[in-house]
């Protein structure tokens, strides 16, 4: 068993998280004008707290999603590497009147993951903060602590000038941490049931369809994309749902393999791997749920499909 995949399942690993995207606002505008470009409610937000959004466009369609940063002079936007670019020209395109700045930090920061069951205990023993809320961040010197987890298991983003990357990593190791690769971070994930965008989200799915619904926040007022979202939400009109899901085989299918039931075609995977702990194939998909007679088999490829959540 590959020694970083089972640190993120037992104990802490560190995880280097710096191809990620990372976005400043500034400007006395930036909380009312995020607050209509993102999918969750960002003028409540206080210094300290955060949370996690949608970048949709006028069709509903999800563009990109958002770790988002409430500071007392700014807001940080963490994306998916894949994103950075798009969210910054979307972001940027609608500038029209408002004081705003927004500025890519990418190159000029780092940002490494700490995540498993013990994480909290690495970052104790360096005397760094612990922030226990969901997207809540803390000062650490130059540094932020933020609660994320690009896997889904407990976790911690560390954010930090770039020059101060090589010492971070040693002070990580030498509180207990073991370096996690991309094959060990993909797996639990997925086994966790955690999507990613570009693979698991795209631009063809709504914010429904993800069931990620703490991204949305149904009361907060006008956003870019937010007619779609309340008409599904008042009326109903999604009929895919993305779900975990359990393969009775040991070779993972590729991304758009399709999902059958009683020989008709009721959805696909998006993300699949092997995971050391069930012994088989898991994975992420979408299911057209009403398509099917309940507790109809389901398969893949010839083999055997379970919806797991």
């Amino acid at each position: 068993m590959d020694a970083g995949y089972q640190a993120l399942r037992e104990g802490a690993a560190w995880l280097d998280l710096s191809a990620r995207g990372r976005l400043r606002v500034t400007g006395e505008d930036r909380a009312r004008w995020l607050h209509a470009m993102a999918s969750n409610h960002v003028e409540q937000l206080q210094p300290g707290q955060g949370c996690y959004a949608f970048l949709l466009n006028a069709q509903g369609r999800i563009l990109g999603d958002l770790n988002l940063l409430c500071f007392e002079e700014s807001f940080l936007l963490d994306t998916e590497p894949e994103t950075r670019l798009s969210s910054l020209e979307h972001l940027d395109r609608h500038i029209i009147a408002d004081d705003v700045t927004l500025a890519d930090v990418t190159g000029e920061t780092t940002e490494l993951g700490v995540e498993g069951p013990e994480s909290a205990g690495v970052l104790k023993a360096l005397g760094a903060p612990v922030p226990e809320a969901d997207y809540s961040h803390a000062p650490w010197g130059t540094r932020v602590v933020a609660r994320l987890s690009a896997t889904g298991v407990p976790g911690f983003a560390l954010f930090a000038p770039r020059d101060e990357r090589t010492g971070l990593v040693w002070q990580l190791e030498s509180a207990g941490a073991l370096a996690a690769g991309p094959e060990a971070v993909r797996t639990v994930r997925i086994e966790l049931g955690h999507p990613r965008y570009g693979e698991d989200l795209t631009d063809k799915h709504l914010p429904q369809e993800t069931q990620l619904l703490h991204a949305l926040h149904f009361n907060k007022g006008c956003y870019l994309g937010q007619e779609i979202v309340e008409r599904i939400r008042s009326r109903g009109g999604v009929h895919r749902f993305l779900v975990r899901l359990a393969i009775d085989t040991r070779e993972p299918p590729p991304p758009g393999a399709r999902i059958a039931a009683t020989g008709k075609d009721v959805g696909e995977i998006t993300s699949a791997v092997y995971s050391p702990a069930a012994g088989r194939v898991v994975a992420l998909g979408y299911v057209r749920l009403g398509d099917y007679p309940a507790n109809a088999p389901l398969e893949t490829a010839g083999a055997r499909v379970q919806i797991t959540a």
